[in-house]
């Protein structure tokens, strides 16, 4: 017998297989997995080359150890060798299988003799070519890791020889278990998700990958090195478990070292530029700092010393130093923690930063769409004389990029070619310059000629545009939003702004990354389809219950709210809100796309009721209609109407008071007591707003500027003028955080016969819309006697927020604000604004279809501001809240 073996890492389970004399043909399998290098095949031996003269073993015979049933005919006398039997046989895994038996019998070809029914196969040559095609077939199968086929021959008593094939199958190890020990640093869920990432799955009840697990290790290693681990050690143990032949449980063992940690990074080379100034431009490895317990900052990550590397070199070559380098750097060991648990290292970074070069002929090449006069408009930073900055190239051809991406050109790239004119030029025939060239050349000023190289690509047009997930919003409502046309010029600009529109309807998920897809026409040469894949928000909202908060103090509603009425775009709410402090019952409807253009029409009717604590209780019914219109990108302009019955009553007792209203003769009538305690206002309001925040809900970026001013008078008995100007800034900062600034500013006066304003329009700060450490309508002039908060004509307000993503819907907001207001005849003062800062906690609450938030404040700038309760107010407070300060 000649035997081809071998070995492999695999995981297996068991199944019994009993001898086989007669094959039956069986049931097609799964297919395999992919196939090893084939192993070298021997021919079958048989049993004459194993024991020389071998006879008919007296007895019946066995085979895999069991006994073979004697045929119930024999073959025909005189005949030649004949296959008797095939079998495989599993005797180095305890006689059982993982791999279904009769999953081999269907790879193996050759077919046995059947004596019931006298049918005979013959042992020839093409037999034996079928036993080693059948040993090729098993060992691809990839399951094996040992394969050998053994012939014996039986002697029948006729004296025909009968040949017993037998396959010795020992299979691969299968996985049973997985586990990583040794690792305080390294949870198994991230080890599993990096894994993942990398496309590497070591699968329970899988046979065992030499590769796969060369792999894994590698794979801890680098994690292990990104966390500061470069003396690491990680192997693996691999163990039978019980459950059957050949289930193993795969250990990776790992040994971490001392962590590294930097405590001083010194550069070695550099003149120009200090060496603050470079470990400032170091992200991944930084110098160690009293906050490092808490940030870890100060590991040393080497795989990530490159990515700092190419920051300096940038840093460099946006200052003029072209030929900048970084070297490798030299690790130098300082001392062992106590515990020898960190190691403290000092890194020494080479620097080489050559000679700093100013701008020669600054030319462009390869363009023949855009000419080279316009391109040098999008490049005027950059002029002869001038230190060479590359910080200016990459803007110069991001507005080209933007101006190709207008016309169709959206492959468009470019780069700078250099040419120092202190380094000699190749000569044309592709030889060295000489000695004598290269020295000429250094004693040239350190000026450096620029060729912008472009590849300006084929002219792209739009074939079509595919909505794909909006289950309930209309085509219609996406595509009047889509700035591209099917059959038009591919303008990335017009994807640009059609995707910023879209995200801030908020019916969606911010479309980013590959919801975007931008491909080419099957069939056309300069043709794409963009193919846009949305999320649908639910926008539809059926609730009841209660709640609390500081502006309606307990409160219970039942309402429905939507912003994609239908999926057409409409928004429409109905609410009925009832509270110890308020009560609002209010319908209300817009049509974003009025009469089927980008007119914005809309109505509300409403009846409400406010109770200021300590203050008195405001009624108001009344309706509002408005129309808006576009003026210009993210620019609309509305004109709305209003007309309002308002009440004042239950009026704190101590606005009543003799002496106040003797000291405030207007008090009165803005109380409206000598008017029946009410007045009927109606008004128009003028506005224009622009607006590039992306996303109603959660913003993170964008501008919005307003301005408009209520003018009543138009009826009613009331007049006043209100203008009001806003203005909100939001940076990105990270995929995480963003900076949000908010100013405002309002004015408010009486005109004709109107001398004194209703306390419900004067105004007022405080409360979690404004300054939110304080309580709602507390900042503003008070009545000196009872200290009343009567409200002042002219307010400024300044919020700031920093907020933090922090995992899902789930934000924390770090906020600073500022306020002050002021009446006829009083100037602002620094020294008179009301602040607060703080932190709070804001998420999304699907039930309120709103921000939920949990305030916590310090008020620094607090004096002579009351609360509700006419008490000082607090240093500290916290409070309940819903929607958003801006």
């Amino acid at each position: 017998m000649m035997r081809s073996a071998v070995a492999r890492w695999c995981l297996v389970a068991t199944l019994a297989l009993p001898g086989l004399v007669e094959a039956q043909t069986p049931a097609a399998p799964a297919p395999p997995a992919a196939p090893p290098a084939t192993a070298p095949v021997p021919p079958p031996a048989t049993g004459q080359e194993r024991t020389a003269g071998l006879q008919a073993p007296p007895g019946q015979p066995t085979q895999c150890g069991l006994p073979v049933p004697l045929p119930a005919k024999l073959p025909p006398a005189g005949s030649g060798p004949v296959v008797y039997t095939l079998a495989p046989c599993f005797e180095r895994q305890g006689g059982a299988s993982v791999i279904e038996p009769q999953t081999y019998l269907y790879y193996i070809k050759l077919r046995p003799s059947r004596p019931s029914a006298d049918v005979w196969v013959p042992y020839t040559e093409e037999t034996e070519r079928t036993i080693v095609d059948d040993f090729r077939t098993l060992w691809n199968t990839n399951f094996l890791d040992d394969l050998s086929v053994e012939v014996t021959d039986y002697v029948f008593e006729n004296g025909v020889v009968g040949k017993m094939v037998t396959y010795h199958i020992e299979e691969r190890q299968r996985v049973k278990i997985v586990e990583y020990v040794g690792s305080e640093k390294l949870e198994q869920s991230k080890i599993e998700e990096k894994l993942r990432e990398l496309g590497i799955t070591v699968r329970l009840d899988s046979f065992i990958d030499p590769g796969v697990v060369r792999r894994v290790e590698g794979v801890l290693r680098e994690m292990l090195s990104e966390k500061g681990f470069l003396g690491a050690n990680v192997s693996h143990v691999i163990t039978p478990v019980a459950g059957g032949p050949k289930l193993v449980n795969l250990s990776f063992r790992i040994e971490e070292g001392p962590q590294y940690k930097i405590r001083d990074i010194e550069f070695i080379g550099n003149e120009a530029i200090s060496d603050g100034s470079l470990g400032r431009r170091m992200k991944e490895n930084k110098e160690q700092w009293f906050l490092s317990f808490i940030t870890g900052r100060g590991t040393y990550q080497e795989t990530k010393f490159e990515e700092d590397a190419d920051r300096i070199v940038e840093y460099y070559r946006d200052r003029g130093y072209i030929a900048a380098r970084v070297g490798s750097p030299e690790v130098k060991v300082l001392e062992d923690s106590a515990d020898k648990s960190k190691r403290f290292i000092q890194l020494r970074v080479p620097v080489e930063e050559g000679r700093r070069y100013r701008v020669g002929t600054f030319d462009f090449a390869g363009n023949n769409v855009v000419k080279s006069e316009g391109l040098r408009q999008l490049f005027n930073k950059i002029k002869e004389g001038n230190y060479y900055s590359e910080k200016q190239i990459r803007k110069g051809l991001e507005k080209a990029r933007e101006v190709y991406g207008q016309i169709g050109y959206f492959e468009f790239t470019g780069y700078p070619d250099l040419q120092p004119r202190d380094m000699p030029k190749p000569p044309a025939d592709g030889s060295a310059p000489t000695p004598e060239e290269v020295e000429a050349a250094k004693q040239a000023p350190p000026v450096v000629d620029v060729t912008m190289r472009m590849q300006e690509g084929k002219q792209y047009f739009v074939n079509r545009v595919t909505f794909v997930g909006n289950t309930t919003t209309r085509d219609n409502v996406i595509r009047r939003e889509i700035r591209l046309l099917e059959n038009g010029v591919f303008n990335t600009e017009a994807l640009k702004y059609s995707v910023k529109r879209l995200n801030q309807l908020g019916y969606f998920k911010n479309l980013e990354g590959d919801a975007i897809k931008v491909e080419k026409a099957p069939g056309f040469d300069n043709r794409v389809d963009v193919t846009l894949k949305f999320e649908e928000q639910n926008r539809n909202q059926l609730t009841f219950g209660a709640g609390v908060s500081q502006f309606e103090g307990f409160f219970g509603q039942l309402a429905f709210q939507t912003s994609n009425f239908m999926g057409r775009g409409e928004t429409l709410s109905l609410g009925l809100q009832a509270g110890e402090r308020s009560q609002n019952y209010q319908l209300a409807f817009t049509e974003p796309f009025l009469f089927d253009r980008p007119i914005t029409g809309g109505f509300d009717i409403y009846k409400r009721e406010v109770r200021y604590i300590s203050q008195f209780t405001q009624g108001s019914t009344g309706g509002n209609l408005v129309f808006g219109f576009p003026v210009a990108d993210f620019t609309r302009a509305y004109m709305g109407y209003s007309f309002e019955r308002v009440t004042v009553k239950d009026i704190n007792e101590l606005y009543l008071d003799e002496d106040v209203i003797k000291s405030n003769p207007f008090l009165a009538d803005a109380l409206l007591i000598g008017a029946g305690g009410a007045r009927t206002i109606s008004k128009i309001q003028p506005s224009i707003r622009y607006d590039t925040i992306d996303n109603p809900i959660f913003p993170t970026q964008g501008k919005r500027f307003s301005a408009g001013v209520e003018l009543a008078g138009l009826g009613g008995d009331t007049r006043f003028y209100k203008p009001r100007l806003e203005s909100i800034v939001m940076f990105k900062q990270t995929n995480r955080t963003s900076l949000a600034v908010r100013g405002l500013v309002e004015f408010v006066g009486t005109y004709g016969s109107s001398k004194v304003l209703p306390i419900f329009e004067r105004l007022y700060l405080g409360g979690e819309y404004s300054v939110r450490g304080y309580d709602l309508r507390t900042i503003g002039p008070r009545e000196p006697i009872s200290n009343l908060v009567i409200g002042g004509t002219k307010s400024l307000l300044f919020n700031t927020e920093y907020l933090i993503s922090i995992a899902g819907p789930v934000r924390l907001v770090l906020f600073y604000d500022a306020g002050q207001v002021r009446d006829d005849g009083q100037r602002f003062t620094l020294n008179e604004f009301k602040t607060s800062t703080g932190a709070e906690v804001r998420f999304f609450m699907p039930v309120l279809n709103v921000p939920f938030r949990l305030i916590f404040a310090y008020n620094p700038q607090r004096d002579g501001v009351l609360d509700n309760s006419y008490r000082p107010q607090k240093a500290f407070t916290f409070r309940f809240a819903v929607g958003s300060t801006f």
